[in-house]
């Protein structure tokens, strides 16, 4: 099987159970086999939590789901080390939390504290959970997939912008049209019953995951990806009109990393050997409108990260490479 065999095989398994969305699993699919992490922002009832479900479904990975609630300590989420009486005595023992899944979906994760969702920023970096001193792999491929509610603020925690940094895409969900909200109930209020195959396993993911990073970028669609992050730094050289009057802070060069092996993956899908800048054109919202900061001034004038984003994309030349300093 194909790479683009094995993308659209998952992506029928996912459509018979979710309606419409389709940018929305794309960039959640796309996240998978670049070996990111996905935050999925929506009101409630779109379908986000179902979307996580029925790709855990699809695949032969072990899942997880932890609800985050204001009272949720970090042990609830890493584990922690018991007391266990044996044979030869009173020993301590590991218990693993549900963080040790392949795919963890951290339903609203806003709602816990500080100190909770710090709890999985080593494993989402470094794939490893250290509890008591003792550092313990997580098995691969690892999938973080977390939810929000962008509306209702009460009771919630930001997330922090080293926690937020480390999602490779944020995917906005989307209310759902008039033939997709009738199609949503001819599944949900009849007897229809829908069964979700098993189509790829951890093996097949991480090797599609290691042919993504082999896809060749030439230096010109490179150089673009780095263009669009840096235009996004107040006070740069490349800074736009727009960032300069809206914007506190830029992307890392984390975005960039983003960029490229999203391209990738966009490459790959559709059986080109090489990037090209419409790949990256085509990510920038997504891979970028979590990592930039506005000023006072944008949020009083109304102005949203994805306006001042779309911009640069619209006015940022893709072919004009620039010398470097």
């Amino acid at each position: 099987m194909t790479f683009s065999d094995d993308w659209n095989r998952l992506r029928s398994e996912i459509g018979k159970v979710v309606v419409g969305h389709d940018e929305i699993v794309e960039g959640v699919l796309t996240c998978l086999f670049a070996g990111g992490h996905t935050l999925l922002e929506g009101v409630p009832g779109l379908g986000k939590t179902l979307l996580i479900r029925t790709l855990s479904e699809a695949m032969h990975l072990d899942f997880s789901r932890i609800q985050f609630t204001p009272d949720l300590m970090p042990a609830d989420v890493t584990g922690t080390t018991i007391v266990v009486e044996g044979d030869g005595g009173r020993e301590f023992k590991f218990r693993k939390g549900p963080i040790f899944a392949q795919i963890v979906l951290a339903d609203e994760i806003n709602r816990a504290t500080p100190k909770t969702q710090s709890s999985l920023l080593e494993a989402m970096q470094e794939k490893s959970v250290t509890v008591g001193g003792e550092t313990h792999v997580l098995e691969k491929p690892f999938f973080v997939m977390a939810t929000q509610n962008p509306v209702e603020q009460e009771g919630t925690y930001p997330l922090p912008e080293a926690q937020l940094d480390r999602f490779f895409f944020k995917l906005v969900v989307g209310y759902s049209s008039r033939a997709e909200m009738s199609e949503i109930l001819n599944r949900t209020t009849t007897n229809v019953e829908i069964s979700v195959q098993r189509v790829l396993d951890g093996p097949t993911i991480l090797a599609h995951q290691k042919a993504v990073r082999q896809v060749a970028v030439a230096e010109s669609v490179q150089d673009y990806a780095v263009r669009c992050v840096l235009a996004t730094h107040p006070g740069g050289d490349l800074a736009t009109p727009q960032v300069e009057r809206y914007f506190r802070m830029g992307a890392s060069p984390r975005a960039a990393q983003t960029l490229v092996l999203a391209g990738k993956v966009s490459a790959l899908r559709s059986g080109r050997e090489q990037v090209q800048a419409e790949d990256i054109r085509n990510v920038v919202l997504p891979a970028m409108r979590h990592r930039c900061i506005l000023n006072f001034e944008a949020e009083a004038e109304g102005i949203t990260t994805d306006h001042v984003l779309q911009n640069i994309v619209d006015t940022l030349p893709t072919d004009a490479m620039i010398p470097q300093a």
